[in-house]
């Protein structure tokens, strides 16, 4: 039996990965399906004045909203799953969770983007990727916005020629 672990967090570049899921599901009806919602933990200043059950309450409740839409795809098309929710730094805890439940593989769909924005921006994905032990799936989503492709590289091109000119 082929175990999956699919992060996701609701957003809609996440559904090409349960879409993927459920086709391979489709393929193989052995393949066990583990999802994972990862939520940030809370600043010290804000722990500082709560209490961990209530911390734990809103976690579970934002963890809840995200994994809505893909837990009723996943009902909707008939395939079990099993869900999981951390609180930490997102690429640790895929990676310990995929760890942990001996998965075979990570599924993790991501945004296309320009090489750019890709190197500039700590990509999730990259880093499952360079911490990870057992191969990552990686669902392409829709083509990158024109904003991505062109307007974001001007917009850091323009402030690479503002800080160079005033170093000079």
């Amino acid at each position: 039996m082929l175990k999956v672990l699919v992060p996701t967090d609701g957003s809609p570049k996440s559904q090409h990965g349960i879409r993927h899921v459920i086709s391979e599901f489709e393929k193989n009806p052995s393949l066990e399906v583990h999802v994972l919602n990862v939520q940030p933990p809370f600043s010290k200043h804000v722990s500082d004045f709560t209490n961990k059950s209530d911390r734990a309450d809103f976690h579970r409740e934002q963890a809840d909203l995200a994994l809505a839409p893909v837990r009723q795809a996943l009902d909707a098309a008939g395939v079990p799953y099993t869900v999981h929710y951390e609180v930490g730094d997102k690429a640790d805890c895929i990676v310990a969770v995929a760890r942990r439940l001996a998965c075979d593989c990570i599924l993790m769909s991501t945004a296309r983007k320009s090489s750019l924005v890709r190197l500039v921006e700590h990509s999730i994905t990259n880093q499952v990727i360079e911490r990870s032990t057992v191969p990552v799936e990686v669902i392409a989503g829709e083509p990158a916005s024109k904003l991505e492709r062109f307007g974001i590289p001007a917009g850091v091109g323009a402030g690479i020629l503002v800080l160079w000119m005033a170093a000079s």
